[in-house]
């Protein structure tokens, strides 16, 4: 009795790991997201070596409003690389970045709510000039954790559909 018992528990515990696996989407490494609520849609790449998510953002300007830190920014219009679309957000904190040359950045950090797939969900997103970089937006593990694979073969495969 006690040997079918102890047969079956590694049976059930990769039995909930693929309840786990089969509930996540899969994406390839690079999708198209959604600021929401602007609606505003950019190319991003998902990075799973990445802890975090990061924005392209432009004239960065700090100010207070309700006693409360905020940012005003540009991102390139998705539609028009000559055009900019200035956003506001609350400045949720500032993170230290290790750069991959070691250096140390600080740099604000906002909240935003982003559609991904199928996925809406709200996430903490550094803004810093990604301008050099092939994407305007990195999404890192913490936004898709237990949610999203990566397919690092595919592209464009889960196009943004959350519901309104």
């Amino acid at each position: 009795m006690l040997l079918l018992i102890a047969a079956t528990l590694p049976v059930t515990a990769s039995a909930s790991d693929d309840d786990k696996a089969s509930a996540q989407s899969i994406h390839g490494y690079a999708e198209e997201v959604i600021i929401r609520p602007e609606g505003i849609r950019l190319k991003a790449r998902l990075d799973t070596g990445a802890t975090s998510s990061s924005l392209n953002a432009l004239n960065k300007e700090t100010f207070e409003r309700d006693d409360e830190e905020w940012i005003a920014f540009d991102i390139i219009d998705p539609e028009d690389e000559d055009k900019k679309i200035r956003l506001e957000r609350k400045i949720v904190r500032h993170a230290r970045i290790i750069r991959h040359d070691g250096n140390h950045q600080r740099r604000p950090v906002v909240s935003m709510e982003l559609c991904l797939g199928e996925h809406r969900r709200e996430a903490d997103v550094s803004l810093i000039d990604r301008t050099a970089l092939t994407y305007q937006m990195l999404i890192g593990r913490n936004h898709m954790k237990d949610i999203i694979l990566v397919d690092s073969g595919q592209t464009n495969i889960q196009p943004p559909r959350c519901d309104d």
